[in-house]
Parts: structure tokens; sequence; C-alpha cells
């Protein structure tokens, strides 16, 4: 639900990716519906009807005026009788409550939050054409879909997955007996009294999913998942010929050498996924610390980050769209790794932090990997990733979805949320007292754009359990202080540190000086009020972290006090609950 205040705070600090304005003074801008398939396409967003933008406008105080609606519920009408008109839209994912009014400088606009549509409703697309109607968005805004895309669209939208059905003319003799039979001695090692055992190969990869037969037809022959689990390189090829295999080890880089080890394609092994893992996984955790311990009398030497680098592999294979150019990629680097992979996210970043969701592009694939010990069907892949990551105070992984490259990356990064280096670089930079007086949210803020070369409010959501809208706020207050430098790219941006900052030697710690003259009684009432018109807002844990008080009851007892005086107003809902000072 978009009100006053929220509104405001969109306008200004909201990410222009997931949000447009439109005037539509006397009809509603036949474009609009090309917006609403680009958001649902992608990751949703907010359309405001009676706000004009002002593209060329960088100040965010002149950047929006607000204009008159003609006739309002008849606009309102018009725009639910098209969004269920299935001539003009494809389906309507929207609710009654995805829809209102709000009034702001006494004119009231209308907002519809469209929410990015689940992968079975996919593609959205508008006028009864999916090939000519359907968009995504990006930074330059609606962008009309390649036809590859739609495809990719509407195999995604089936659970039933993408490596399934018969592959015309490719039989076991496609099928490398030496990959298939170090599977079957890894699957009889983990599962020595299963049926399957007993099988001849065939039947075995049929079981697998791996070898299907038409009933209808009698014909029979290899799955994808079966191809390109177990199959010779020269057939893969001539299949998938638009997928390549990549590993480099930058870790330990000598003379002019831009890698230290790499594996790809040379003639030498079947380049099949099987091999690339089994060759792959573990140069990746050779160097990772295995404690002795012992379970009865068999050693036990795997940790949380083994397996947790191990399921970013498993995910790469499993999520890859096969049917589209890309690279499966892996490098190890000194501070992390990182996993490439063609397609596209099937579910919300959110949902895939949250976990509980599998969603494999592969699922044929994935259960042949489930039953030789990797990965599992219950989507706890990624929340192993994170549970490891945090266990070692690493920094937040960083999963990314390009869609104009139609390509996915996970970084895992081996360095602290705040390594010294970093702190020092800041404090150096800044000053120690100006750095002091950072909330924590603003301190991982520049630290991450100094570490990871930029930072965005989409890479920031990852990090932090606030609004887009409460994290353009920060970002906006660092560029205001000059800490941060935007790199305005129209409706998308990305922020860097300000490397030529010129910090102010005299500045004080904010508990050494009133920067208002208002009377308080209380210590930590003036540090609240002071913090919040320093840095915009506060929660309640930077109000534990910036005063002496010790619990969670006694910070609200003190916002409460400020509440009453009439200094500060609550705002937000549930955990991303906030106080920000109340408007005289």
């Amino acid at each position: 639900m978009v009100t006053p205040e929220s509104l405001a705070d969109l306008l200004k600090y909201g990410e222009h990716l997931t949000l447009e304005c439109k005037k539509a003074e006397s009809t509603l801008p036949n474009a609009v519906w090309e917006t609403y398939s680009a958001f649902a396409n992608t990751v949703g967003g907010t359309i405001l009807f009676g706000i004009e933008e002002h593209r060329k406008e960088r100040d965010p105080a002149k950047r929006f005026s607000v204009v008159n609606i003609e006739n309002l519920q008849a606009r309102l009408k018009e725009f639910w009788d098209t969004v269920n008109n299935s001539t003009k839209v494809n389906i309507n994912i929207l609710r009654d409550a995805d829809v209102g009014t709000c009034v702001i400088d006494g004119k009231t606009i209308i907002w519809i939050e469209v929410p990015q549509a689940d992968y079975t409703q996919k593609p959205v697309y508008i006028n009864g054409n999916p090939i000519s109607g359907t968009y995504k968005r990006n930074h330059e805004g609606d962008y009309h879909c390649k036809e590859a895309e739609i495809r990719a669209m509407f195999r995604d939208s089936s659970d039933d997955g993408i490596d399934g059905g018969l592959l015309d003319g490719y039989t076991m003799d496609d099928i490398d007996p030496e990959t298939l039979r170090a599977y079957r001695i890894r699957f009889t090692t983990w599962n020595p009294d299963h049926i399957w055992n007993k099988d001849d190969d065939k039947t075995f990869l049929k079981n697998l999913g791996g070898y299907v037969v038409d009933r209808r037809t009698g014909a029979e022959g290899l799955t994808p998942a079966g191809l390109l689990m177990f199959g010779k390189g020269l057939p893969i090829r001539e299949r998938f010929d638009n997928i390549r295999m990549d590993y480099f080890d930058r870790t330990e880089i000598m003379g002019g050498s831009r890698w230290s080890d790499r594996l790809t394609y040379d003639g030498t092994w079947e380049n099949n996924l099987c091999n690339f893992l089994w060759m792959v996984a573990p140069k990746l955790t050779r160097d990772i610390k295995k404690p002795f311990r012992l379970e009865g009398m068999t050693r036990i030497d795997d940790t949380p980050v083994h397996k947790a680098i191990r399921e970013g592999m498993i995910n790469m294979l499993i999520h890859s769209d096969y049917m589209i150019t890309g690279v499966l990629k892996v490098e190890k680097e000194a501070r992390g790794f990182s996993f490439s992979n063609p397609g596209s996210l099937k579910l919300p970043i959110r949902r895939i932090y949250e976990g509980g969701n599998s969603k494999a592009r592969n699922p044929r694939i994935q259960t042949m990997l489930r039953m030789i010990g990797y990965g599992d069907n219950a989507g706890s892949g990624f929340p192993t990733i994170l549970d490891a990551w945090r266990g070692e105070k690493w920094r937040e992984p960083d999963l990314y979805d390009d869609p104009e490259l139609q390509q996915v990356e996970l970084k895992l990064y081996t360095i602290a949320l705040m390594p010294e280096e970093c702190t020092e670089y800041l404090v150096n930079l800044l000053g120690e007292h100006t750095y002091k007086r950072l909330s924590s949210e603003e301190q991982i803020i520049l630290g991450t754009a100094y570490l990871e070369g930029s930072v965005s409010n989409m890479r920031l959501q990852q990090m932090f359990d606030l609004h887009p809208t409460d994290i353009g706020r920060i970002l906006g207050g660092l560029v205001d202080k000059e800490m941060l430098v935007s790199d305005w790219k129209g409706r998308w941006t990305t922020y860097t540190i300000n490397k030529e900052y010129k910090h102010k030697c005299d500045q004080l710690d904010m508990a050494d000086v009133d920067v208002v003259e208002i009377p308080f009684k209380n210590e930590a009432d003036r540090l609240i009020y002071n913090y919040i018109r320093e840095n915009g807002l506060i929660t309640t844990a930077q109000v534990l972290t910036i005063t002496k008080i010790g619990t969670q009851q006694g910070a609200s007892v003190a916002l409460n006090r400020l509440i009453k005086r009439g200094l500060v107003k609550k705002t937000g809902v549930s955990h991303r609950t906030h106080y920000v000072l109340a408007e005289k």
C-alpha cells in the first residue's frame, strides 16, 4: 500500500528499475501495458498515474511533479476493465489491494503495485501475441523480449523441467562408458542396497530419467539429462554446441599469467557434466581446512564450508538453461568463488534466500546428483550456503540475475563483512571521528563499495532486512555527505567510493556536541534525536548501538518519549519498523 509518506520516499529514493510514472491526465497511456508486462516478467514494480517524470533532471527534488487526473474513477475503471480483458493482457496477476489512490500536494494520484509473476504464469504479454507483446525491464526502461527469451519463459513455466523428453537419434552408443561406470560405483557406495544396482546400464538410465521410451511411437533414446551427464564429448557438442564449461584458478597467479590453473575442453577428457563436477569440485575445496573428527571409527573431514562450495556448483548445474548460449563458469580467487550459468532465476531472489523452495530447471539432473550425495530436493541448497557463510562471519553471498545477458552469477566471498583492511581504508579516507559517527549500515555500505568495487540497492537488499526505499534513503544520505558517488544510469544507479573525499579534521563525535537547540533531560534522547537528524532514520538496534541502553524494551521507552514530545514518529511495519523526525 502506498501512503503520502511512502510515496515521497519512493519518488526520492526508489529504484527506477521498479518505478514508472505516467501523467495519465485524461486517459491511460497505451505504454502502461508494456510496463505492466515488463514488471511482471522481471522483478515487479510500482506504476504511478498523475506523476510526471523529468528524466533529464538529476536533482531528486525536481525530478517529479504532480499533475491533476481528470475523472479519477473513470481512470480506475478503465484500468481494471483493460487488465481483465484477455485480448489486451493475457493474465491479470493483480489483487484489489495492489491498486489504490493517494493524495499528495492536494492532488490524488493512482498507484499500482505490480508483483513479479510466478514462473508458471510467464510470459505475461499484451495484445494477444507473446512474440510481439512480451516485455522485460532494464536500466533503460521497458524492452521488447527476443524470441529466445520468450521461448525460455514458456519452457520454465512447466515444473517438468527442460532436461526430459526424447533426443531423436541419441542412443546408448553416445554414452561414455567410463563416466557411467564411475557414476554407478558412487551410486552403489551411496545406496548399497538399492534395487537399481542389479539393472543393466540402459534400465539404470531409464530409472534415473536419462533414457526414455515413447509409449505411443515406440521410439527410444537419451534425454538431455542423460546425454549431458554421461555423454561422450562429441555427441554433447553436436547437440549442445551453445554450451561451454570453464574453470579458472586465480589464487596464485605468477608473472604475466591470467590464471594459475584452468580446465576447459582440450580433447583430453569427455566434457560431460559428471566429469566437469568431479574434476573441478576437489580443486575448489583442496585449500579449505579439514578438522580431524571421528564418528565411530570413520574419519569425517567434511565441513559446512566444503558442503556450501559444492552446493554452489550443484546449483549452477541444475539451474542452467542448456537450451541457450552460455558458459558454465567456475572461478576461484583469493577472495572467494564465483559460479555463473546461462539462464535466469525461476524464483524471486527473496524466496531463494528464504529457502524451502526447489524449482530446478533440470530436475532429472538434480535427481542424478542427489542419488550420489550431492544436494537434495528440499530447497535447502541455498540456505546451506548462507548458514555456512554466516557461521564463518564472511560477507553475504551475492546472487545476481542479469536478465539482459540471461546469466545468473553467485559470488561467495571468503572475507569478513568488514575486514581490517577495509576499516583502515575508510578511517584514513573519512577521518576517525567521521567514520565512528556513521551507522553500522552506512559503514557496511561503504565497506561493500570498497571491497566489491561498487554497490547497488539490489545488492544491499541481500545484506540488510530493510525496504528498498529505506536503503535508497541511506545511499542518498551518503551521496549528500560526499562519501559515495552515484553513477547515474537513468533508471539504474550504482555507487562507488568517493576517493577524493576531503575529511574535516575538526569534526567532533556526535556525543560531544548538540546538533540542535532542543533541551533534553535524558542523554539517550539527545543522541537518538541527533542521530536521526544526521542519518535520516534510526532502528531499535541502532539505538542500542549508539546509547548505553542495554535492552530493546529500554530502547522502545526512549523512542516513545521522543514520540510523545512530537519530535519523532514511527514508520514501517513489522521487522522493518524504524523512526524518523516528525514533520513540523
